[in-house]
């Protein structure tokens, strides 16, 4: 049995987060993208473009939280939110591009919402999958890269038994836990800071859990964890 567990030393520097968490079963990610997937990211697109209409791009609520946020712990020279990464891309006119029907999936949704998520390959995880403060030993080689890059001591990481799975809270994702065209087994999650967004949060998780399901099959469990229920198996 593998958990997902938010600890006390998250909670220390974000007592108010909340994480919608989505894990899909047996599903099939090895079928190249549809016509339909980039449909999604496009409407996608679209939909985001209510999130950057101010100026700087860094003024407008979706990115700032995350701006705050990244202050609060030590973070990587540089390093920001994988939503503000998106939606720079999209206030410069440029498409998101296809790269698998897990990847496409969540990152409509994390357009569409106006926030960050991810995923990894449940199978690839050593043990339980914690988010906590590094201690700086951990592990990390960032998808693409030819050497180890470990987390700075109190950065916010996803780490398992084998080292970090995503650096500067949701900055980038290791690549011994990404997600492949043989994962089968995925670990989405949807993160706030904060319950201000309680309600399109609740909506953004069961919008992933149900596109899982309709394009990749399998079956899509899904949870909402903060202070007071900080774990849930996923495997």
């Amino acid at each position: 049995m593998k958990k997902f567990i938010i600890t006390d030393e998250f909670f220390e520097i974000f007592p108010d987060a909340v994480f919608g968490i989505v894990v899909a079963r047996g599903i099939d990610n090895a079928s190249p993208s549809t016509a339909e997937h980039i449909r999604l990211l496009r409407a996608a697109e679209d939909e985001s473009e209510k999130y950057i209409e101010l100026d700087p791009l860094s003024a407008n609520p979706a990115i700032a939280v995350w701006r705050e946020a990244f202050q609060k712990f030590k973070t990587k020279k540089g390093a920001r939110s994988s939503i503000e990464a998106l939606l720079k891309r999209v206030s410069k006119g440029e498409r998101i591009g296809s790269i698998s029907p897990v990847v496409d999936l969540y990152n409509s949704v994390s357009l569409k919402y106006g926030m960050s998520c991810g995923a990894e390959d449940i199978d690839t995880f050593v043990g339980d999958v914690l988010i906590t403060t590094a201690d700086g030993t951990e592990p990390f080689r960032l998808i693409g890269a030819d050497e180890d890059d470990p987390p700075l001591p109190g950065e916010i990481i996803y780490k398992d038994g084998a080292g970090a799975v995503c650096r500067n809270f949701n900055w980038r994702e290791a690549q011994r836990t990404m997600v492949t065209e043989t994962t089968r087994n995925v670990f989405s999650s949807i993160e706030l800071v904060s319950k201000e967004r309680l309600p399109e949060l609740e909506a953004a998780v069961a919008e992933l859990a149900a596109l899982y399901e309709k394009y990749l099959g399998g079956k899509a469990e899904t949870f909402l964890l903060d202070k007071e229920n900080n774990s849930a198996v996923i495997e």
